[in-house]
């Protein structure tokens, strides 16, 4: 089965980005925030871009 890049739908904070990609590359979605935190005059752009472009993860 081929793992996409969404948003996810169980952990969210604002809109599931970081969730998406902590599930997508298999860590802790702590670890993104952090990231996504520590590089934010970058990362603000790359997440409201990332909200617009990724779909939702569908519901079971």
């Amino acid at each position: 089965m081929q793992n996409k890049l969404r948003k996810s739908s169980t952990d969210k904070v604002l809109y599931g980005i970081c969730g998406g990609i902590a599930e997508f590359f298999g860590i802790s979605p702590f670890v993104v925030r952090l990231i996504f935190f520590f590089t934010a005059s970058v990362s603000i752009w790359v997440y409201i871009i990332l909200v617009w472009a990724l779909d939702d993860k569908p519901s079971l």
